[in-house]
């Protein structure tokens, strides 16, 4: 009960819940209504670098989503040129996360890292298309341990974010619903698979590491 009103946070939040904590009380001592101010400010950062359990289905028959967030795009696409993939069809779901959502991401099935592709880019929105191309951005192509089938999960930094965090290393093996890192202050995951039924509908809201996005 104490972990689902008080979750752990990410790591990547200490610092800024310490310097918001330090001037809450600096500035308390000269102003109440902008102590109030960065009372609140203090309680978004706990909450958006919240960090909670999750609990997945644990069946590779199924993609778990890897984001928390509303699903803007369903769509049939070639794959990431990044990754070599242009020549390839995949399904094309994207996750759009604003900045109330828990940002840490997860992978939809159980893996192994054979790739990950950093890139550096713009800020636009996330939810515009050219965001895909243009923004800073991470990729990671994954195989199933269990049918050797590949995914590609892809961060994309949005209007507001300035950092991807990556968690997890090349070569990495992975279970359905572990963390593989975070975006900060609003983004977009998109996940792009092959030979499955889209569970997953237009405007869904979903959590990642339990909503299915994808079943065989």
């Amino acid at each position: 009960m104490f972990n689902t009103i008080f979750p752990k946070i990410h790591k990547e939040g200490y610092k800024f819940l310490a310097i918001s904590i330090i001037a809450t009380f600096f500035v308390l001592l000269f102003s109440k209504f902008l102590g109030l101010i960065l009372i609140l400010l203090t309680i978004w950062i706990y909450y958006f670098f919240r960090d909670p359990d999750r609990f997945s289905i644990n069946d590779d028959n199924y993609l778990v989503s890897p984001a928390d967030g509303v699903i803007t795009n369903i769509s049939e696409q070639v794959g990431p040129v990044e990754l070599q993939l242009e020549n390839t069809t995949f399904t094309k779901v994207s996750v759009f996360m604003n900045v109330f959502n828990c940002h840490v991401n997860r992978t939809p099935l159980s893996g192994k890292v054979e790739e990950i592709n950093y890139k550096p880019g713009k800020f636009f929105n996330a939810s515009l298309d050219k965001a895909s191309e243009e923004n800073e951005r991470n990729y990671y192509k994954i195989i199933c341990e269990k049918t050797g089938e590949e995914i590609i999960i892809v961060q994309i930094a949005g209007l507001i974010a300035r950092r991807i965090v990556c968690e997890v290393e090349q070569g990495q093996n992975l279970k359905q619903g572990e963390r593989i890192g975070m975006i900060r202050f609003g983004s977009r995951v998109d996940i792009f698979f092959k030979n499955k039924k889209t569970l997953a509908k237009l405007g869904q809201n979903v959590v990642a590491g339990e909503s299915l996005i994808a079943s065989i």
